[in-house]
């Protein structure tokens, strides 16, 4: 990735967090732009003297002028687009996050269009798709109805389509990449966040009630963030859309890895039965024919690096009872 530049939207959530430290790793420049300029999460995932190489600019999603100005000083050659309002904020107040999910990806777009960058990769989601009952595959096919059941999904179909369009009427590439259930060290918010919560207050010695069942492709952020770099290095023409693959896991195998790995939240950490109004799977060829395998963490090793992740945290002081009694009251 020799001469590369990146620009990551959202940089500071929980995928683009793993995507930076995946660049800095790999001694990628990379500039962060996002609303609030927090730190956090990339401090929970990366040395704080690897953080030292990361420009941080904090904008609203839809100033395409500083995002043009700032991409520019950069010379950034690649963007990656993840700033969003979760699916919570996005029921609470449709409005903003049809400002920010919508309008916002339409200003990435035209960025890309002003920098001549050819390609823009973007997140979309699992909420594009129905309840399981809507369908008959167990594992949803590539060409599966789409059938949003939320604002925050129906905002990621109005991306897909736009994406479309771009390609059609300016010729601009992209790749949409539909996580199903991120989980891992930065996953503190969104409607599927709460085994991950649960992780966190394992590590805290804390009980905590994950309100669902059932099983799902629950993914580690870093192979959440590795997919999008490889979409990002991708030269596929046109407007894809990929679900990524993965093993569905039920909620009740993440608890009982998370008494194996931390035996004293045994019979602290438990579970509803209520069903998340998507499938539980979707079929990940697509995507390996397209960009290739990509590691896959097992659900163990995932849960392990996460609890530790939060327990160093917890042990340094820069996560407190504040960060835990807001997140675990989630």
């Amino acid at each position: 990735m020799s001469g590369d530049r990146f620009l990551v939207t959202g940089g500071s959530g929980c995928i683009g967090a793993w995507v930076v430290r995946n660049l800095v790793g790999r001694g990628v420049p990379v500039t962060v732009f996002g609303a609030h300029g927090s730190r956090d999460r990339l401090r929970l995932v990366m040395p704080e003297q690897d953080l030292a190489h990361v420009e941080i600019v904090r904008g609203d999603i839809n100033d395409l002028d500083l995002l043009e100005r700032t991409a520019r000083e950069g010379a950034v050659t690649h963007v990656i687009h993840l700033a969003a309002l979760q699916f919570p904020l996005c029921a609470a107040d449709p409005i903003a996050g049809a400002r920010v999910n919508v309008q916002g990806t339409l200003t990435m777009f035209e960025l890309a269009r002003r920098l001549e960058i050819g390609r823009l990769v973007y997140a979309s989601s699992a909420a594009v798709y129905g309840p399981a009952t809507h369908y008959a595959d167990e594992v949803l096919p590539a060409d599966a109805e789409l059938f949003p059941t939320s604002y925050y999904g129906v905002f990621k179909v109005a991306n897909e389509q736009s994406a479309r369009v771009a390609w059609e009427t300016q010729g601009i590439a992209s790749i949409g990449l539909r996580p199903h259930s991120a989980y891992g060290p930065g996953r503190d918010q969104g409607v599927t966040s709460k085994p991950t919560l649960a992780m966190i207050a394992a590590a805290a010695g804390r009980s905590y009630n994950v309100d669902f069942g059932g099983r799902y492709q629950f993914q580690f952020a870093n192979d959440v963030a590795r997919w999008f770099l490889a979409a990002a290095r991708s030269d596929l023409p046109g407007a894809s859309v990929f679900s990524l693959p993965g093993p569905a896991i039920g909620v009740d195998d993440i608890i009982t890895t998370i008494n194996e790995v931390e035996p004293r939240s045994r019979g602290q950490i438990t579970h509803g039965e209520r069903l998340l109004p998507f499938p539980g799977a979707f079929d990940g060829a697509p995507i390996a024919a397209a960009l290739g395998d990509q590691p896959v963490t097992p659900l163990r090793d995932g849960v392990a690096q996460t609890i530790a992740c939060y327990r160093d945290a917890i042990a340094r002081g820069s996560i407190d009872d504040v960060f835990l009694d807001r997140v675990l009251a989630a």
